[in-house]
């Protein structure tokens, strides 16, 4: 029989959690990453009184525990796994880390598909990192390990364009075409090129920054299939590659893709300080058409953090900023993601929907769509489609909705991403009262839904 785990429950009794409460914050830290945690208070009380979950859980219990403590605390310390803790690639915070040692291991855990690469959970505690100046520090430290190839213009060139190429595949048929390829590119010729002698400091920093685009690109495609944890990692690893770059622009970029990430999952907690430290640094500094991605990206954390009139105010500037804006101004790593425009009308949208603005946000979602080509942005187009729909449905418009979510499921065909697929199961539970009434579009639209459904299983 197992000692009592005192550890655990020390930690319990100090979160103010019942053991109910705590069951419901691991089941909602497991769907957050796209996974389900069958856990109840009963099973809370075996851990306490010894019984190990297994490793995918013991990381969901520290985390659930890490967001009602002053401290985050890990599942090793809470007695949930022994030493050494959960084969998390990444180190602490702190000075000393090469940047493309700990890359190395993050994208191995990724090709191997470990277990710690599929269940590790979101951390909020982690996406503040970036704002703890202890942490952080300032400037490059350069790698601890060097190439003995050289390169140059050519091989930026090159990163760039295989980046471009891996986009357009994203972005068309979803996240999981090519991921594998996309982090094993990262992992040997990419980092290989970053630890590479240059002809100047300048081009250095450049292959280190088109370095950061592949890596985020990487926790895009593993966010796009539910691994919010994992995609967080990658994320917080393109920004110390744009620290390393000494590229602060770039590296305010990426502040940005945080607070994104962070209100995507549903943990906006440091969302608007990270993007007021992104703005802060690229004020006066950058075109109009990025910076209007920072000051939409503001307007959705505000709207999140409940501040609606400074939310509307900070959107319609955003609005300004890009209106008449040159995009081909706009920086690779800006650029890379497609029409600013577009990307103001669709964070516009969330944060009219977060409002309770359902007609503004259907309004802006279908503007975000026409400023999107559906072939060469066929996920995005579709998932703005839905989200369209589901504004309509929430306004009381059931056929309409129908329609629109019709076109929708058309151009899903075939995109193979996990955010498609909630789409979907979203529509399904929007659905649910029209049909259980027997409204007639609703059954019809369920019935294409189910067929969806089966062909992409198949």
């Amino acid at each position: 029989m197992r000692p009592k785990n005192e550890r655990l429950a020390r930690a319990v009794r100090e979160s103010g959690y019942s053991y109910a409460e705590l069951a419901r914050q691991i089941r909602a830290v497991a769907a957050e990453n796209g996974t389900t945690a069958r856990t109840n208070s009963s099973a809370v009380a075996h851990w306490i009184a010894g019984t190990r979950p297994s490793r995918g859980t013991a990381r969901l219990i520290a985390e659930a525990l890490s967001r009602r403590l002053p401290l985050p605390v890990s599942a090793t310390q809470l007695g949930l796994l022994p030493p050494p803790d959960d084969g998390d690639p990444l180190p602490p915070p702190g000075e000393g880390h090469d940047p493309l040692e700990v890359l190395d291991a993050l994208t191995g855990a990724d090709i191997e598909r470990s277990p710690w690469s599929r269940t590790v959970p979101y951390s909020v505690a982690a996406a503040a990192l970036p704002l703890d100046t202890r942490a952080a520090g300032t400037g490059p430290r350069g790698p601890a390990r060097q190439c003995n190839g050289t390169a140059g213009e050519t091989e930026v060139a090159a990163v760039r364009e295989t980046t471009r190429l891996f986009t357009a595949v994203d972005e068309r048929f979803g996240g999981q075409h090519g991921r594998t390829a996309l982090v094993q590119y990262l992992r040997s010729d990419v980092a290989a090129l970053c630890r590479a002698r240059f002809r100047t400091e300048d081009l250095k920093r450049q292959m280190l920054s088109a370095g950061a685009c592949v890596a985020y690109l990487a926790g895009w495609k593993a966010y796009d299939a539910g691994e919010a944890g994992l995609a967080q990692r990658y994320y917080l690893q393109a920004y110390a590659l744009t620290r390393e770059a000494d590229n602060d622009l770039h590296g305010a970029f990426v502040l940005r893709v945080l607070a994104h990430h962070g209100m995507e999952v549903g943990r906006p907690e440091h969302s608007l300080d990270l993007i007021d430290e992104a703005l802060r640094r690229v004020r006066g500094r950058t075109d109009p058409a990025t910076e209007s991605l920072y000051v939409v990206t503001r307007a959705r954390a505000l709207a999140m953090a409940g501040r609606g009139p400074e939310a509307v105010d900070e959107a319609a500037r955003a609005a300004r900023i890009v209106e008449g804006a040159d995009e081909r101004e706009m920086p690779f790593w800006a650029a890379l993601w497609g029409s600013a425009s577009a990307c103001v009308g669709n964070h516009t949208a969330k944060a009219a929907e977060h409002l309770g603005s359902y007609d503004v946000a259907e309004r802006h979602f279908s503007h975000a769509v026409w400023n999107r080509s559906g072939g060469e942005h066929r996920r995005i187009t579709a998932l703005s489609v839905a989200h369209a729909g589901t504004m309509q449905c929430r306004q009381g418009l059931v056929e309409q909705a129908c329609e629109t979510w019709t076109r929708a499921l058309e151009l899903m065909d075939g995109v193979r991403s996990a955010r498609v697929s909630r789409a979907v199961s979203g529509m399904q539970r929007e659905l649910a009262p029209y049909r259980h009434r027997k409204v007639q579009a609703a059954v019809e639209l369920e019935g294409r839904v189910r067929l969806w459904t089966a062909k992409e299983r198949a």
